[in-house]
């Protein structure tokens, strides 16, 4: 079964090939071996997500929306880091494939440098107008004060949790995703027992409710940042803090960095700009159908996280090839990455077609939201073959340094597509909620289409970075 789904010759396709092929098996392993520490971290993260709404639901429908609502705006406000995260697995990938040890490092510093100015500028002036903020995305009477009090929380200490994801995209650029992995798990671990602890009260702790959970999602970070550190201190570690020596700015590592994190800014814009208007959209439903909506964005991230993870790999393998001037076989890791998605694509949706249902069940017994929630599920049944697929073959994009043609596509699938397809078929068509799923379904079916489409020409493994 490996060797036909993994053939070389027939990953490689039309393209020409550029010296000998390793075999499928080893394809197969190799891939695995990178990928499966970055979908077992993104799965666990959206799991915990999950853990975490499902705690704060026994606060009441009220909590779920509040949490919800700060999603959008604390993604907002963390666009350019998550931006240059991108710009720099790529960019140390590069270096790692062309054997460049210092260079990559050097990447290293200059992003760190940068990293800590613009999370302090974040933390103070999120924490300063969250409220009118959170009023603009739709905080109702009810969510409004939960809502301020969750967001003040978590951008105040952001710090810590940027920091982490700054140093565990360096180190997924190089290959070592079981970093992350153990970051992510360990800081999981910490965020689920304090949330038990926090929330409602037990073992003698206060019941904080909301102000609970995000203190408890402060203190997983702050452990998550002190594992990220201790990785790059390790004598042995290809990416080295004693090796991240000379100028604080470099013009050239400064250059390239700014040039695909640009690219990867103007997507992460567009992508904040069209869920923000989706959620505004479907936060004027009401807060009973926004509770609904958040379970489901719940599950959807579930499916996001296989994509992701499997991203996160396609980003280090076609860089690293790239950089060893082997673009054959960026694109064979490329879409060995794509079908290795599918197939948990098929997995996942089988889940969902005999437990969606149960999972809203988990949250509330109240029979309108589990039965207008069971319809979402069958949407997002739909779309998650759809999103996975368009999400790997953006991180092989990415890994390449075509970060200028994601941002294009997110610019008219999620800033354009999304929110007016979402609010005609929710308002205009009175489809409520469900016309909004349907706009998700309509935004990824075309960044698939035109991802795929550029994966296909080939154009992205002739970009220098």
């Amino acid at each position: 079964m490996i060797s036909k789904i993994f053939d070389p010759y027939k990953l490689l396709g039309n393209t020409e090939q550029l010296s000998d092929l390793p075999d499928a098996q080893t394809i197969f392993r190799k891939t695995v071996n990178i990928a499966w520490p970055a979908v077992l971290e993104s799965f666990l993260v959206s799991i915990v997500a999950l853990i975490d709404n499902i705690m704060v639901s026994s606060l009441g429908t009220y909590a779920i929306a509040a949490i919800g609502l700060t999603t959008q705006p604390k993604f907002l406000f963390f666009a350019l880091i998550i931006s240059m995260n991108v710009a720099l697995s790529a960019l140390v990938a590069r270096r790692r494939g062309e054997n460049d040890r210092e260079g990559a490092n050097r990447v290293v510093k200059q992003a760190v440098v940068i990293a800590v100015i613009i999370i302090a500028i974040i933390s103070v002036v999120s924490t300063v107008f969250a409220r009118p903020l959170l009023l603009f995305c739709g905080a109702q009477a009810d969510t409004i004060d939960p809502a301020v009090d969750y967001y003040r929380i978590i951008m105040a200490f952001c710090f810590f949790q940027l920091f982490s994801m700054v140093l565990n995209a360096a180190q997924r650029g190089v290959g070592r995703t079981k970093i992350a992995m153990r970051t992510n798990i360990i800081s999981n671990i910490i965020n689920v027992i304090f949330n038990w602890l926090l929330i409602n009260g037990n073992l003698g702790f206060p019941a904080l409710g909301v102000k609970g959970a995000a203190i408890a999602t402060v203190l997983g970070s702050v452990a998550a940042c002190a594992i990220s550190l201790a990785s790059i201190c390790h004598p042995d570690g290809y990416l080295n803090i004693h090796l991240m020596k000379g100028k604080a700015f470099d013009r050239d590592t400064i250059h390239s960095l700014a040039k695909l994190t640009g690219g990867t800014l103007g997507e992460q814009l567009c992508f904040r700009f069209g869920f923000l208007m989706f959620a505004m959209i479907v936060a004027n439903l009401g807060t009973t159908a926004y509770a609904t909506h958040q379970i489901a964005m719940n599950c959807m991230h579930i499916s996001f996280a296989f994509g992701d993870g499997f991203s996160v790999a396609s980003v280090s393998l076609v860089g690293m090839n790239l950089g060893a001037k082997r673009s054959d076989l960026a694109k064979v890791y490329g879409i060995a990455c794509k079908r290795l998605g599918r197939i948990f694509a098929v997995a996942l949706g089988l889940f969902f077609v005999f437990f969606g249902r149960g999972i809203y069940c988990l949250f509330t017994d109240d029979p309108e939201i589990i039965n207008l929630g069971t319809i979402i599920i069958g949407i997002l049944i739909i779309i998650l073959f759809f999103q996975i697929d368009q999400v790997i073959t953006s991180g092989c994009l990415k890994g390449a340094g075509d970060t200028k043609y994601v941002a294009k596509v997110a610019f008219i699938s999620v800033a354009i597509i999304r929110p007016l397809f979402s609010f005609v078929f929710c308002y205009p068509l009175g489809w409520g909620l469900i016309g909004a799923w349907i706009g998700t379904l309509c935004d990824q079916l075309c960044r698939n289409l035109l991802n795929t489409t550029r994966f296909k020409s080939g154009k992205w493994s002739q970009i220098k970075i």
